[in-house]
């Protein structure tokens, strides 16, 4: 186990916080390690890893805190260059936090692998990505897998196809995928379900506004909690759902003891359902999942490759869990470059899906 029952193992997540300035960068990481947090994480990506591109509206978002960006635009603006990562993980390491970060392409673990990242967290957008999964696994390091929007069916489905690849030390958190996530979208009774039926160490992923919510899942049993964090005064990305400097230091004192920041009453009420149960706030976030895009033009007879197909968000082809089924397999027909490979395409094409892969 990360963490434990009475100390939660707590992830500093900078995310896009840095707002594309290194200095900013190391600025979080120290205040992570200033105020309380056991470890710090970045997100390992390039737009070209994310999405493709485009001008078509399926890539655009059209509500919430980033409303009118494009996918790519968005990753542009966000992501952390690869060329600081080996500045940032030697900073981490000189002032004594550990550092480790999401890969969200097996490119990215490949090149994490050379930093001696320590351990991965698949994010919840990826968590359906399998081959992304059997890439990490192949380092025989724990992996972190954020459970967003998904249903626990599809959860099981994740886990055991991890355990199958040789994962032996698995963290699932809870999360809600909504920014930032509401008092109402929670049930927290989802940690003990996760716990009982996966025999796992399960912990709880923060986009909410308010500590009482992260006091109560460490009440409920979660033994690692991620949370943003964010430099006070600069207005980035993810800023809105994120905390800074000594509020870093409350959040883990509300995390270390729950009981005295929360009222039975508001435990309870956040407990929720007794079964798994997803709000339906969060079904708005699925589009932005991972599925599977052609990327460059597909001619009737083209064989499915590397090149051509690519598993992107956002969600509107099939699930990439079919990736490795597809290619290698001709196209009957011609495809244009960003078309999502729809399940009504893939019967357009002659594709044979993998029933052991549904």
């Amino acid at each position: 186990m990360l963490g434990k029952k009475n100390r939660p193992y707590l992830i500093a997540e900078i995310s896009s916080n840095h707002n594309g300035n290194l200095d900013n960068a190391k600025k979080l990481i120290l205040e992570a390690k200033i105020f309380g947090a056991d470890a710090v994480k970045l997100q390992t990506y390039t737009p070209q890893s994310m999405t493709i591109n485009s001008s078509k509206k399926i890539f655009k978002i059209k509500e919430g805190i980033w409303k009118g960006y494009s996918l790519w635009d968005l990753y542009k603006r966000a992501h952390t260059p690869y060329k600081w990562h080996k500045k940032l993980f030697d900073y981490a390491k000189n002032i004594g936090i550990k550092i480790f970060s999401t890969p969200f392409d097996e490119k990215a673990v490949d090149f994490l692998e050379k930093l001696k990242c320590p351990f991965y967290k698949v994010a919840s957008f990826e968590m359906t990505d399998i081959p992304l999964i059997k890439k990490i696994a192949s380092t025989k390091k724990r992996i972190i897998i954020s459970t967003g929007m998904a249903s626990l069916k599809e959860i099981e489905t994740t886990f055991n196809y991890a355990k199958s690849f040789g994962i032996k030390k698995i963290t699932l958190l809870y999360c809600v995928s909504n920014y930032p996530s509401k008092i109402e979208d929670f049930n927290l009774n989802n940690i003990s379900i996760m716990k009982k039926k996966f025999n796992c160490e399960v912990g709880f992923s923060d986009h909410s506004t308010d500590n009482t919510i992260a006091s109560a899942a460490s009440l409920a049993g979660a033994t690692v909690i991620e949370k943003h964090i964010s430099l006070k005064k600069i207005k980035a990305l993810d800023s809105k759902f994120s905390i800074s400097g000594g509020e870093i230091l409350s959040y883990r004192r509300h995390i270390n003891n729950p009981n005295y920041f929360i009222k039975k009453r508001t435990y309870n009420k956040l407990l929720g359902k007794k079964n798994f149960y997803r709000s339906k706030t969060e079904d708005k976030s699925k589009i932005f999942r991972r599925s599977l895009f052609i990327v460059k033009k597909v001619k009737k007879g083209d064989k499915f490759n590397n090149s051509n197909l690519k598993k992107i968000r956002p969600g509107f082809g099939i699930s990439p869990v079919f990736y490795e089924n597809i290619i290698g397999q001709k196209s009957n027909v011609e495809i244009k470059k960003g078309e999502p490979l729809s399940a009504r395409l893939v019967k357009k094409t002659g594709i044979v899906l993998n029933e052991k892969n549904r």
